[in-house]
């Protein structure tokens, strides 16, 4: 899941982005309404979660931005206004839900993924590949009714190529889909963390790979 966090506090962006990379996210962050604008017209995203009091564009113009395009990510304001009123307003902008600041951590988590789900063309909550069963929101997954046990990274690898499955993802495509944009395309972290997940998974082999193509689950 990819995550846009649009938020002009730069240390209130930093921990919700660090915490929900911790849940397994990949989240990129703009401090201004026209660094968001720029990032959603170049990357696909799930869920944005937006502020409303934004420098250079509002958040209530990008959401009205966000909201008329055909192929658009699910939009969360989570703003200082907090009233009733401000609620209706937001919704009626477009949004698809509304928290208002000071919030409690778990539930912005629950909420981004609940989004997620609800996004047009969603899979289910459970996805199963063969053996392979995963829940990403109880951030449990087994093989053959075995618990696996995983890192984040390794959970969210995971989760990616089932959702691509049977398709192939590609080195590149699991960097965007699983870090963010600041990650280094030469590094070679995906395939350590491949060669990790592979061998947690046990035999026979449940992810295979093609030389110049990418990876797949089997």
């Amino acid at each position: 899941m990819r995550v846009l966090v649009v938020e002009d506090a730069a240390a209130l962006a930093d921990v919700v982005a660090e915490g929900l990379r911790d849940q397994g996210m990949a989240v990129d962050v703009a401090l201004d309404g026209l660094a968001a604008a720029g990032k959603l017209d170049v990357n696909s995203y799930d869920v944005v979660v937006l502020d409303r009091d934004l420098p250079g564009l509002s958040g209530d113009a990008l959401c009205e931005m966000i909201t008329g395009r055909a192929q658009r990510p699910m939009v969360l304001m989570l703003t200082a206004a907090g009233s009733a009123d401000d609620r209706v307003r937001g919704l009626t902008l477009g949004a698809d839900d509304y928290l208002a600041k000071p919030f409690h951590f778990p539930e912005l988590i629950l909420r981004v993924r609940s989004l997620a789900r609800r996004r047009p063309g969603a899979q289910p909550r459970t996805l199963t590949c063969g053996a392979l069963e995963l829940d990403p929101i109880r951030r449990t997954a087994a093989r053959s009714g075995t618990p696996l046990s995983l890192s984040v990274k390794e959970f969210a690898v995971l989760e990616a190529l089932m959702r691509a499955a049977p398709g192939y993802l590609s080195s590149e495509a699991l960097l965007e889909q699983v870090w963010d944009e600041n990650a280094d395309p030469f590094t070679n972290t995906v395939t350590v963390t491949v060669g990790r997940l592979r061998r947690k998974l046990g035999d026979p082999p449940a992810i295979v790979t093609l030389p110049g193509v990418g990876y797949r689950i089997a």
